[in-house]
């Protein structure tokens, strides 16, 4: 099968910051592919290398065949981008912003009108069209972004984290146009830090932190890296550092990460090691406020790689 994209040691440097620092992947055509890392793991930073907004200190990357580096126009061509920020006229209704962006891509007269019409339709927005964008919610705003991506039927569509912070009704909206975009064929990089969207959405998925490719593969491949191993996440009633010390030496504990009141351990048998955890936590003179108990899946996955825990 073809590859849609190619991205061989893509490095892009901001002075001292290493925000992609040596990154490879491929896109097989006809799939959707996931960037799945926390905020500032170098996920937008590689959209933008890959969109032509910067250029990249070292490596390329191909989209279709064509280089970023070389032929740029011809690989731009090509995708559809929808940025992580919203790039619409508040003034204009959706129709009205719609059909600027479908000139800019050189569309005219009734294919230009029956484009619209089309993209109205699929992002479900026709009823609202004549409606100011200034009066949109951040959903339907999101949307209409998502839809200007898509009027030019572009091979490659690239999503920059297209659900942050919107309703959860939009972003069900969205996961199901991004389904139905693929199963039409097309090709799309969806980039999120929600390991939910990532594990519904994807053929494959690539986990990014700190400028790095740590982890690339089917849901099933990443989460056989770890295992059997079980998420157990926690809360204790008071300051929990002499018990996490503790924690950390117990047989079978992996892993422990801790932010604020949350606690997260990967155990490999949580039925014989909880009876440990409560008796160390009994000894501190703590008590163990909550406890859940995750099977193995991509935030267990990212935690064993990288030490930390996927957070929001």
């Amino acid at each position: 099968m073809e590859n849609a994209v190619e991205v061989k040691g893509l490095k892009k440097f901001y002075k001292d910051v290493k925000a992609v620092n040596g990154v490879d992947f491929s896109i097989q055509s006809g799939e959707i592919f996931s960037l799945l890392g926390p905020n500032g793991a170098g996920k937008t930073t590689t959209i933008n290398v890959l969109t032509g907004l910067f250029p990249p200190n070292a490596g390329d990357a191909l989209i279709f065949g064509h280089s970023i580096k070389k032929e740029p126009l011809k690989a731009k061509a090509l995708m559809g981008v929808v940025p992580q920020e919203i790039a619409l006229y508040e003034d204009l209704s959706a129709r009205e912003n719609l059909v600027f962006w479908g000139k800019l891509y050189g569309l005219r007269g009734k294919q230009l009108q029956k484009r619209v019409d089309e993209v109205l339709e699929l992002i479900g927005l026709r009823d609202r069209q004549r409606q100011r964008i200034s009066k949109y919610s951040g959903g339907m705003k999101r949307r209409v972004n998502i839809g200007i991506a898509l009027l030019h039927l572009p091979k490659l569509v690239i999503m920059d984290e297209p659900t942050v912070g919107i309703d959860p009704q939009s972003r069900r909206h969205i996961l199901d146009n991004v389904l139905q975009l693929n199963k039409q064929g097309m090709t799309v990089l969806y980039t999120t830090h929600y390991m939910e969207e990532a594990q519904e959405l994807s053929s494959h998925i690539a986990i990014m932190d700190q400028g790095r490719i740590v982890a690339n593969g089917t849901h099933a491949e990443l989460v056989k890296l770890v295992g059997e191993q079980d998420r157990v996440e926690l809360a204790l009633s008071q300051d929990g550092g002499k018990v996490l010390k503790e924690w950390k030496k117990v047989k079978g504990v992996s892993k422990v990460d801790q932010e604020g009141e949350k606690i997260v351990l990967l155990v490999n048998d949580s039925n014989a090691v909880l009876p440990e955890l409560f008796k160390i936590a009994n000894q501190q003179n703590a008590r163990i406020a909550s406890i859940a108990i995750h099977e193995p899946n991509l935030e267990t996955v990212f935690l064993h790689l990288t030490g930390k825990a996927l957070r929001d």
